[in-house]
């Protein structure tokens, strides 16, 4: 692996072959090496790692994936981000990963190609011609520097306004044809869980990435479809095109449901099993939350399939050149996924598509993390539902509508999509006390210091700040915020969530069946991220993966990766540790219920301990590790 070794303190350049498979199993090296485990995440000694893995170029789409690896800000301790395609273009510049140390003085942008490297000192542009936030810096940089988007055919990956004062800002990168000057429709992706892009700004002021050039994939056989064909048909008995066609067909177009991608798959498929109002669904008899879901599918879901799948079918790939799963489903010039559309939809008490686009247009322009800021603005939301907070100390002009009993979804959405509007913006601006505690130290701090704060409203209404919000907790003071699924995978103790490296399913076991089910998927997942596979090739690309490494790349996969993250934890103090809120206990408790498991009734506080316990000790145990509970 060709590494680039940037360090801004001494103002030092240097390249160097690293054996490694890919950037995880090389950035747990650099950081282990760096002892960053010591350090606060935005310490200018910790690594920032970011690179491909290698089968970048070749005739097998799916593998073109940028991977960060990075001390999280949120969890405080090592976390992975994937970008979309971008590896596609950064392949190029001969250069498979960048390793960066040392903070500037001023912004910088670094510019990699095949002819060489250059640090150039560039002011973020958040505001550019009709273009705002990421979109503006990645226009002024394409106007700019067109010369050299176009000699290298490059691509940016760049931060938001978000980054630059707040824990949770994410790397952008849109797809650009250089010599139209445009950007490709769809073509934008974000690494966002875990606060990349404040990791890159705050701990080093690298600000960009712009990469490109004419080197090729470095191994020959990834464009050889004699033998990619041979792999596949001993494997699945057809051809590759045909096994990927047939295992990412969900993503593409699913003719026996009429939809495609996540957005249009998981709401007929999840129905009432979705988590809405901040997890306060899953308090609601089945009857209740069917009728919420049929008015979702009503205003939510249609409007985006009639107008993608019917009228306009628009979709595109993410700049992953010959990748046919276009996955990219375009509403209107705007792609639409499900996690960043939940987010700022149902999951904040919003019903109406055409009110969930601005939210994510503008979340996307600040440069953050869509899943975080649901969980933030549906926590802020419920508060003041509660009576914990009025909407004049957040910088609200009205109270939200978010008791789901009494949701009027025709009327009410609109104003909670208003209302969710002034959180993003004055998270960002830090406009009110509240919200700048919340963007300086993320959900987890922040609500124990507002349960201090109102000390006496918490004691009178009986509920604290954390019992209205659903995290994980790491250490004294890490989290992570679940994506959008009712699984109790999603909030269990694993050293990494944010990704899917869990097992995600709506279902409930026992807590060693449930760890051991989970802990392999976690494995698995691990390998396919460190190889740079995009999760929707997974179908075809995981049974064969290992084989891919042995016959192209001479190596045998690291399997430990996951191991040796969890190892990394225990050295930084930011173990798992058991839930301190309500809801969170709770996102468990109500799935066993409502698949009827019969061993499991959490009828008090011991039983949440005892099955957090024996997950953990499962987890440990499976990676021979020596346990640390802490209860």
């Amino acid at each position: 692996m060709k590494v680039l070794r940037i360090d801004l303190n001494a103002n030092s350049l240097r390249t160097e072959e690293i054996p490694a498979q890919g950037p995880i199993t090389l950035g747990i090296k650099i950081h282990n090496e760096a002892k960053s485990w010591s350090l606060d995440p935005l310490d200018p000694n910790v690594p920032f790692i970011i690179g491909m893995g290698p089968f970048v170029g070749g005739k097998m789409p799916g593998f073109h994936r940028l991977i960060a690896v990075f001390k999280s800000p949120m969890t405080r301790t090592l976390h992975v981000a994937a970008l979309g395609g971008a590896a596609y273009k950064f392949m190029g510049s001969g250069i498979d990963t960048i390793v960066i140390t040392g903070k500037s003085k001023k912004p910088i942008v670094i510019f990699a190609s095949s002819d060489g490297i250059e640090l150039r000192n560039i002011e973020p542009v958040f505001e550019y011609g009709n273009y705002h936030g990421a979109y503006a810096f990645t226009k002024y940089l394409l106007d700019t520097y067109r010369d050299f988007f176009v000699k290298y055919n490059a691509r940016a990956v760049v931060v938001g306004p978000a980054a630059l004062g707040t824990y949770n800002g994410a790397l952008v990168s849109i797809d650009v044809n250089p010599l139209k000057g445009e950007f490709r429709p769809g073509a934008e992706d974000f690494a966002a869980r875990g606060g990349p892009g404040t990791a890159l700004v705050m701990g080093h002021n690298v600000v960009g990435i712009v990469a490109g050039g004419t080197y090729k994939a470095r191994y020959t056989k990834v464009n050889d479809m004699d033998f990619i064909n041979k792999i596949m048909i001993e494997s699945f008995k057809k051809p590759f095109r045909q096994v990927m066609d047939e295992k990412t067909i969900k993503y593409r177009f699913d003719p026996s449901i009429g939809t495609g991608g996540t957005f249009g798959v998981n709401y007929p498929h999840y129905r009432e099993l979705l988590p809405l109002f901040g997890y306060k669904s899953i308090y609601l008899p089945r009857e209740v939350r069917i009728q919420h879901v049929e008015a979702i599918l009503r205003l939510f879901w249609k409007p985006f399939n009639d107008e993608v799948f019917v009228k306009s079918k628009s979709w595109y790939n993410c700049g992953d050149f010959g990748c046919s799963v276009v996955c990219k489903k375009v509403w209107r010039g705007k792609k639409v996924d499900y996690e960043p559309f939940h987010a700022m939809g149902p999951f904040i008490g919003n019903y109406i598509f055409e009110e969930a686009v601005p939210l994510v247009d503008l979340i996307d322009q600040y440069g953050l993390d869509a899943i975080e800021m649901g969980h933030v603005v549906a926590w802020v939301f419920d508060a003041i539902e509660h009576g914990l907070l009025r909407p004049d100390e957040t910088g609200l002009s009205d109270k939200p509508a978010f008791d789901p009993v009494r949701f009027n979804p025709d009327v009410d959405s609109r104003k909670n999509a208003r209302l969710a509007g002034e959180v993003i913006k004055g998270f960002v601006e830090k406009s009110s006390e509240i919200l700048k505690l919340i963007a300086e130290n993320g959900v987890r701090v922040a609500a124990r210091k507002l349960d201090e704060i109102f000390h006496d409203r918490v004691l009178k209404i009986g509920k604290s700040f954390r019992d209205l919000v659903v995290y994980v907790a790491y250490g004294n003071e890490g989290y992570m915020t679940p994506n959008f699924y009712w699984a109790p995978g999603m909030v269990a103790p694993m050293y990494m969530l944010g990704r899917y490296w869990t097992n995600y399913t709506p279902t409930f076991m026992g807590p060693e069946d449930f760890a051991k089910s989970s802990l392999n998927r976690a494995i698995a997942e691990a390998l396919i991220d460190d190889s740079g596979l995009c999760r929707f090739h997974r179908g075809w690309a995981e049974p064969v993966l290992e084989r891919l490494y042995i016959e192209i790349t001479g190596m045998q996969p690291n399997k430990d990766i996951y191991r040796e993250l969890a190892e990394y934890s225990i050295r930084a103090n930011t173990e798992p540790k058991p839930w301190e809120g309500e809801r969170a206990r709770d996102v468990v408790s109500t799935m066993a219920r409502e698949v009827g498991s019969k061993e499991w009734s959490f009828e008090d506080y011991e039983d949440y301990i005892n099955w957090w316990r024996r997950f953990k000790e499962t987890i440990d145990s499976g990676l021979g590790l020596t346990p640390l509970i802490t209860a």
